[in-house]
């Protein structure tokens, strides 16, 4: 089930990769999938495991974890997830798992079983702090390529950053893969942290699945997360890509090269301390930034105030299905 979110995860958020390139034309959609699932894999070999680290152990009480917290964590995150694809809101796949981790862990023990303390300080930061930095940077980009180009013709910025667009975009699938594949990867290694009493009384091929504590990330665990959301990424989530590449502003080559780069220098530097953000979030930012560079009026502030509110109730909407999930499968274990 983990990697099943992860599969939709990859599904669900290949707009925050592929939707600039395809709303530019930059890339046909079939394209810009195997172009973007290509690097969210290669991020693999680049990201290290921090966010999986903090992410495992940062936010429940591991006293309380078993199978059926876990499950009914990925069941709420999973349900929203395909809600918010249906309708085409570009909300949080890593807030819904967050939200849904802790609707589950609050059915089971209580609010006693969240660990209120750093890491929930900086993901609720985040849902504020990531959309505004990649706003920020979105923005400051695309004036400096004004600066720098204001003597070249159209033609000649318009087919540079047509070629440019390729980096960026590789850049922010890079970005997208590396934080977004290790929350899967935490939560696997949680679930077999709290497991490992099982496992210790196992022979044989079951001492596969052992892990002694949260900071050992297998890398058999690490293979798996990145190749199912590279493999949900190159199915893509049309519904979201459309908002995104086209709904909330006009975008053109330099503008879809100056919201992938700020979106992706966001995530990345997240990634290397270890924070796990909205890819979502960071990359919508961006691309209001650019908008908001040739006039206010070129971003659609209606949709974009929509797509604010989806951001709010993420963590409790999943972490409402994930309480129900909860007590689902308390009552049909009881059975």
């Amino acid at each position: 089930m983990a990697l099943a979110f992860d599969y939709i995860n990859g599904f669900h958020d290949s707009a925050n990769s592929i939707a600039t390139i395809v709303g530019t034309r930059v890339l046909s959609p079939l394209a810009a999938v195997i172009w973007a699932a290509f690097f969210n894999f290669a991020a693999l070999f680049v990201a290290g495991t921090a966010v999986a680290k903090a992410f495992g152990g940062g936010f429940i009480d591991m006293k309380i974890v078993d199978p059926n917290v876990i499950l009914a964590a990925l069941l709420g995150a999973i349900i929203w997830n395909l809600i918010t694809w249906w309708f085409g809101i570009p909300s949080s796949s890593s807030h819904a798992l967050i939200g849904g981790y802790a609707g589950a862990a609050v059915s089971k023990a209580g609010f006693a079983a969240l660990l209120w303390g750093p890491k929930w300080i900086e993901t609720l930061s985040a849902i504020v702090l990531s959309p505004a930095l990649g706003m920020l940077m979105g923005f400051g980009l695309m004036v400096l390529v004004f600066n720098v180009f204001r003597r070249a013709t159209n033609a000649k910025v318009d087919k540079f950053f047509r070629a440019a667009q390729l980096t960026s975009s590789a850049l922010l699938s890079l970005a997208h893969g590396s934080n977004d594949a290790q929350k899967t990867m935490g939560i696997i290694v949680a679930l077999l942290v709290a497991s490992k009493a099982t496992f210790a009384t196992q022979t044989g091929w079951l001492h596969f699945f052992y892990v002694e504590d949260l900071k050992t990330i297998p890398l058999w665990i690490e293979l798996a997360a990145y190749a199912c959301i590279s493999l949900g990424t190159l199915s893509g989530g049309w519904r979201i890509v459309h908002t995104m590449g086209t709904r909330i502003t006009k975008l053109k080559p330099v503008g879809g090269f100056c919201a992938e780069t700020g979106g992706a220098l966001v995530i990345l530097m997240a990634t290397r301390l270890g924070i796990p953000v909205s890819t979502t979030h960071t990359i919508t930012g961006a691309i209001v930034g650019v908008g908001a560079t040739t006039r206010l009026s070129a971003v659609r502030w209606g949709l974009a105030s929509r797509i604010v509110w989806a951001w709010v109730i993420t963590i409790p909407a999943a972490a409402t299905m994930a309480a129900l999930s909860y007590r689902l499968l308390a009552a049909i274990h009881s059975v």
